[in-house]
């Protein structure tokens, strides 16, 4: 049965532009949209009806980089944080990431699903049709193996497209101390070979940072995830400037991420491979950083630019992606169209599936939200407050306020 979706304002996003349509309406069918475009110009057609009442209408949104599914919990860091100490300090006394693994290695599959439908439920509810989220907190074949058949059960049962990333190269585990080369060979050799084979991987992913790996490190993980067929995607120049990013577009990467202290050649690098720089705001203002990722260089060289939660326990335990929208406004100097299309088309690109989300237009999946504003600008102006009316998946509504 199609439906004619009709009385409202479609801000479509092609192009990464507003690109609006007044007085619209859109016909879907089988989860995809078939027309969209003024409503006076509407074929004829047998259809169900829907007015939504002058909203507005968005693409669904897509949070490009999450790390939901996880066990435990680390409010104690962010005070610890306020009280003056760094995140590599934390990190070295056994935090960090390494406490984050400990909890995740001790979580069942049930409890772990359970605590991540409490939080993915905060995003669904503010427009997230399509996410994806990573593993790296097991480390082990079997604790990621846990990780990812949640979040491959998180697809199945959630009203959104999920995409599942391997991030084994997260962090280096215990029993690997003072032997990093060692991990990254067991990563390469049986890690990925096997949850590959078993069907639980859409991505790879890695930090690259001196924290974690080198970038030489990184690029035998890279170079594996190549010969398994896998994209790659990479946590890059956060705490300091390895080039990662320069690496990630040498294996032409769907996205590098965080990027604050990249350079110009990166951003020229990115560019050229067509990997789309994914900011997220959220761990720039949990850590209170204050270098800047380098937007003139991004906008000037033509690098699509997408923001994501970051949804983590320790740097990022954000909830709200409209708040994600403000804060590339606010800390980023972004404008609200570049924010949204941070959170559409560009956020799309950095999963591999522009030519399926991120835009409405005819063909693609039927993902959008009806909001109750006056302007486009007002997503990313409200701090809080309920502005969805609707959110539709595949053409279907999964939640009406």
């Amino acid at each position: 049965m199609k439906t004619l979706w009709q009385h409202f304002h479609a801000i479509t996003m092609q192009n990464g532009n507003y690109n609006i349509i007044e007085d619209a309406a859109m016909i879907t069918e089988n989860g995809l949209i078939s027309w969209i475009g003024k409503r006076a110009d509407k074929p004829q057609v047998e259809a169900k009806e829907v007015n939504l009442n002058n909203a507005w209408v968005t693409p669904g949104f897509i949070d490009c980089h999450t790390h939901l599914v996880f066990g435990g919990d680390r409010s104690g860091e962010f005070e610890k944080r306020l009280q003056g100490v760094s995140y590599a300090e934390i990190a070295a006394q056994g935090g960090g990431i390494a406490s984050t693994v400990k909890a995740t290695r001790e979580a069942s599959e049930q409890e772990l699903l359970a605590s991540a439908l409490k939080r993915v439920k905060h995003l669904l509810s503010e427009g997230v049709t399509t996410l994806e989220i990573k593993s790296g907190y097991g480390l082990t074949l079997e604790s990621e193996r846990k990780v990812l058949k949640v979040i491959r059960k998180l697809g199945e049962i959630l009203p959104a497209t999920v995409k599942a990333t391997c991030l084994a190269a997260h962090d280096i585990p215990p029993e690997y101390k003072g032997k990093a080369d060692d991990y990254i060979t067991h990563i390469c050799d049986v890690m990925l070979p096997t949850l590959a084979k078993e069907g639980l991987v859409d991505a790879v992913d890695a930090f690259c940072e001196h924290l974690a790996f080198s970038p030489a490190q990184v690029e035998k993980v890279f170079q594996k995830a190549q010969a398994l067929g896998l994209p790659v995607k990479l946590h890059a120049e956060q705490l300091s400037s390895l080039h990662g990013s320069s690496l990630a577009a040498k294996y032409h990467a769907l996205s590098a991420d965080h990027l604050e202290y990249m350079t110009e050649s990166d951003a020229i690098a990115m560019a050229k491979a067509g990997t789309v720089a994914v900011l997220l705001p959220g761990a720039f203002y949990m850590l209170r950083e204050i270098q800047l990722p380098p937007m003139d260089a991004l906008r000037k060289h033509g690098v699509k630019i997408a923001l994501s939660t970051d949804l983590n326990p320790g740097t990022s335990p954000m909830l709200s992606p409209r708040l994600l929208l403000n804060m590339g406004c606010t800390l980023f100097k972004m404008t609200p169209e570049e924010a949204l299309a941070g959170v559409t088309i560009n956020a799309a690109q950095a999963l591999g599936l522009e030519t399926t989300h991120g835009s409405l237009e005819q063909g693609k999946v039927a993902d959008f939200i009806a909001w109750d504003i006056n302007q486009p600008a007002e997503l990313a102006y409200w701090l809080g407050g309920q502005l969805a009316t609707h959110i539709i998946q595949k053409g279907q509504f999964v939640k009406s306020f």
